[in-house]
C-alpha cells in the first residue's frame, strides 16, 4: 500500500490522541491560533515559534519621607522579540489605581485616593513625546512616531513622581515613617503571542502580569530609613555602619536568627550611615517585578537557609516589623522553614531566588521576594498566610502565569502549597480542618449560580464570590483531586515537567493541561475538562447498596476523591478509597465492588477536603 501524506497524518493524529494530546479541551479563537503559529505545542512545550519580549530597566527612585513623594529616573532597554512591528507602547502604571477616575470594584475612602503618575519627561529613542499622564488610567498609550521593528531594541526614558497613599493596602503609608512601594514606576505593559497587547485595566482585585526583566536600580532615602527590598544589596558598607553590615553579612551564612537593628539601636540613629541622604542599591536579574520598603524605626531580623543541597546554595531570609508587630517575632523561623519545605517537599524545586524579606503592612500580599503582611494577633494564622504569600514564588513568579486573566493559575497553587505545608506544621487535622473552614465552606453552602462558574472562565470576567472560589478553593481542590488520582509521585514528575517546560516564560492553562499529560505519560483530558470546563459542583450520594455492590450518584458531577466507609453486619468495619479515576468511565455513576461477601449493614461516604453539598444523602443503613 502506497503511504501517502494523509496516512502519515492519521497516524500522527492516532498517536496523539492514544497520548491524550488532542484538542478536545475547549479553546478560544485566539488560543488555538497561537498553537497553530507553532508559538505553543501540544505536548505542553513552548512552541518551537514561542517568544516573549524583554526589558532591562535601570532606575534611580527617591522616597521623600516628609512630602511621601516617590519620584524617580528610569531607562527601559526594550527588546521586541516577536516578528511584529510595533506602532504603540501601552505603559502601565498600576497605582494611578488611587485616581478618583478609576474603575474600583467597590467604594473607597477619600484617603485612599490621590493624584496618580505625574510624568515629567518621556523619550524614546531620543525623541521627546509630550505625554500628560493625568489622563491616563492604570494603562497609558504612547503613539510612536517610529515603529519598534521586529527583533530590534529601542530606549525609553522616563522622569516621573507619584504621591503614596495615606492609606494603605498593597502598598501606601503603613505608619507616618513606614511605606511599602509597591508597582511604583511605568513599565511596558506585556505583549505576546495570544492577547498581543495587554491593555486591560487594573482594579484592586486584579493581580498582575509581567514580563521577566533585568532591574538595577537605587533607592535614595532619608538617614536612619533602612531600605528592604526585591534582590541582592550591592553596597551595604555604603549604607549601614560598619556593625551592622557585618551582622548582615554574617547572617548570609548562618541558620541563627540574627538581630540586625533591635528597637533601641534603630531609635538611636547608629544603624545607618548619617548622611541626609543614603543610597540603596540593588539588583535582580530575570524577575517579573521589584518593590521595596523603607522605616526609621522597624526592627530588622535576618538569618539564611539551605535551599539547594546540590550546590549548598542559600538563600537570605529577612523580616522587618514594628515592636508591636508580635506575629513577626517568628517570621525568620518560619520562613526558614517554608524556603526549606517549598525547596525540598512540594513542589519540591529548589526556591529560585537569593531572599525573602518579610514586612509588616496591610495587605497579605506577595511580591517577588517579599511579602507585606498584616499584623493578625494570631502567630499560627500569620505563619500560614505566610506560607501562602511565599507559595506564590513559584505560581506566578516562577512560571510567568497571567494572574490577570487565569488567577486560579497561580492562587490554586498557593492554596495547595499552604494546605501541604500545614500538614507538616501543625498536622493533617489541623491542616484539613483550616482548609474546610477557610478554603471550602462558604463555597459549599452557597448555592448561588455565580458559585458554579467554570474555572476556566477568566478571571477579569467574573466577580465576588464566582473570582474567590475559582481562584482559590476550587482549582486548589482540582489540584489535589489531581494528586490524589496519580499519586505522589507520578503528580510531582508530572508537576516538575510543567514547570520545567514553562520556568521564566508566560504558560496558559492549556500548556498546563498538556505538560502533565505528557509528564504523566496519561490522557487526563477528561479530568481537565470536568473540573475547568464545567459548570460542577461537589455533591455525591448512596444510589443503591446490593450485597457486596455499592453505587454511587455523581449529582454535583465533579471528580472527586472519596472514602467507602462500610459497617457489616458483625459489625465490622472497612474504609475503601477511590480515587477521581473511578469516575473516568462513568462521571454520572460509580459501581464499588468489595471484595468480601458479608452482609452490609451501613455505609458511608466521605470526600474528606471535598465537602459535600447535600450530606444527607452520604449515608445507607439497612432497613
Amino acid at each position: 500500500m502506497k503511504k501517502t501524506p494523509f496516512y502519515f497524518l492519521f497516524i500522527s493524529f492516532l498517536f496523539l490522541a492514544q497520548q491524550g494530546f488532542s484538542q478536545e479541551l475547549y479553546m478560544p479563537r485566539n488560543i488555538k491560533e497561537a498553537y497553530a503559529k507553532g508559538t505553543r505545542s501540544m505536548d505542553g512545550k513552548p512552541g518551537k515559534n514561542y517568544w516573549q519580549n524583554h526589558g532591562k530597566y535601570t532606575m534611580e527612585i527617591t522616597v521623600d519621607a516628609k512630602t511621601k513623594i516617590v519620584s524617580g529616573t528610569e531607562t527601559i532597554v526594550y527588546e521586541n522579540n516577536s516578528n511584529d512591528t510595533l506602532h504603540n507602547l501601552p505603559i502601565r502604571f498600576v497605582n494611578n489605581l488611587h485616581k478618583p477616575s478609576s474603575p474600583r470594584s467597590g467604594a473607597v475612602n477619600d484617603d485612599f485616593l490621590s493624584a496618580g503618575l505625574t510624568i515629567t519627561s518621556l523619550k524614546v529613542e531620543g525623541e521627546v513625546y509630550k505625554e500628560d499622564a493625568r489622563k491616563w488610567g492604570t494603562v497609558g498609550n504612547v503613539k510612536l512616531n517610529k515603529a519598534i521593528l521586529p527583533h530590534s531594541k529601542i530606549t525609553i526614558n522616563i522622569d516621573w513622581n507619584y504621591p503614596l497613599s495615606k492609606e494603605s493596602g498593597r502598598e501606601g503609608q503603613i505608619d507616618e515613617t513606614t511605606f511599602f512601594v509597591a508597582y511604583s514606576y511605568p513599565r511596558v505593559s506585556v505583549f505576546d503571542d495570544y492577547n498581543f497587547w495587554d491593555r486591560l485595566p487594573h482594579t484592586d482585585r486584579a493581580e498582575f502580569y509581567n514580563d521577566f526583566n533585568d532591574y538595577t536600580y537605587s533607592v535614595k532615602a532619608p538617614k536612619n530609613y533602612v531600605v528592604y527590598a526585591t534582590g541582592d544589596l550591592l553596597n551595604p558598607d555604603e549604607v549601614l555602619q560598619p556593625e551592622f553590615s557585618a551582622r548582615l553579612k554574617k547572617s548570609y551564612l548562618t541558620d541563627e536568627v540574627m538581630h540586625i537593628a533591635n528597637e533601641q539601636e534603630m531609635k538611636s540613629g547608629v544603624v545607618t550611615k548619617q548622611n541626609e541622604w543614603n543610597v540603596w542599591k540593588f539588583e535582580a536579574k530575570n524577575i517579573t517585578d521589584v518593590c521595596f520598603g523603607l522605616s526609621d524605626h522597624y526592627l530588622w531580623d535576618a538569618s539564611s537557609v539551605l535551599v539547594d543541597k546540590k550546590t549548598n546554595r542559600r538563600a537570605s531570609v529577612q523580616a522587618a516589623y514594628d515592636i508591636k508587630g508580635t506575629d513577626f517575632v517568628a517570621s525568620v523561623k518560619n520562613n526558614q522553614n517554608a524556603l526549606n519545605f517549598f525547596s525540598n517537599s512540594w513542589p519540591g524545586v529548589p526556591y529560585p531566588f537569593s531572599k525573602m524579606t518579610a514586612f509588616q503592612g496591610f495587605a497579605d500580599m506577595e511580591y517577588p521576594m517579599m511579602c507585606n503582611d498584616s499584623q493578625l494577633g494570631d502567630p499560627k494564622f500569620a505563619q500560614l498566610v505566610q506560607d501562602h504569600e511565599v507559595a506564590h514564588t513559584y505560581f506566578p513568579f516562577y512560571m510567568g502565569i497571567n494572574e490577570t486573566r487565569y488567577a486560579f493559575m497561580d492562587e490554586g497553587w498557593a492554596t495547595t502549597f499552604e494546605y501541604l505545608i500545614g500538614i507538616a506544621e501543625h498536622g493533617k487535622e489541623e491542616a484539613d480542618k483550616f482548609y474546610k473552614a477557610f478554603r471550602v465552606e462558604n463555597y459549599i453552602n452557597d448555592p448561588s449560580t455565580e458559585e458554579d462558574q467554570p474555572i476556566i472562565s477568566m478571571s477579569s470576567q467574573v466577580s465576588d464570590a464566582g473570582y474567590g472560589n475559582n481562584s482559590y478553593g476550587k482549582a486548589s481542590l482540582s489540584y489535589l483531586a489531581l494528586k490524589d488520582m496519580l499519586g505522589d509521585d507520578l503528580f510531582k514528575k508530572a508537576l516538575h515537567h510543567y514547570m520545567d517546560n514553562w520556568n521564566g516564560k508566560h504558560p496558559i492553562p492549556w500548556d498546563y493541561f498538556n505538560s502533565m499529560n505528557t509528564g504523566s505519560g496519561k490522557n487526563l483530558n477528561w479530568f481537565f475538562n470536568n473540573w475547568f470546563f464545567t459548570n460542577n459542583y461537589i455533591d455525591i450520594s448512596v444510589k443503591n447498596v446490593s450485597k457486596n455492590v455499592i453505587s454511587v450518584e455523581n449529582k454535583g458531577g465533579f471528580a472527586i476523591p472519596f472514602d467507602v466507609n462500610v459497617v457489616y453486619a458483625d459489625n465490622t468495619t472497612e474504609t475503601v478509597h477511590q480515587t477521581p479515576g473511578v469516575w473516568q468511565a462513568n462521571q454520572k455513576t460509580a459501581t464499588i465492588i468489595l471484595k468480601g461477601k458479608k452482609e452490609i449493614k451501613q455505609v458511608n461516604l466521605d470526600g474528606g477536603l471535598f465537602m459535600d453539598a447535600t450530606p444527607a444523602n452520604n449515608s445507607w443503613s439497612v432497613k
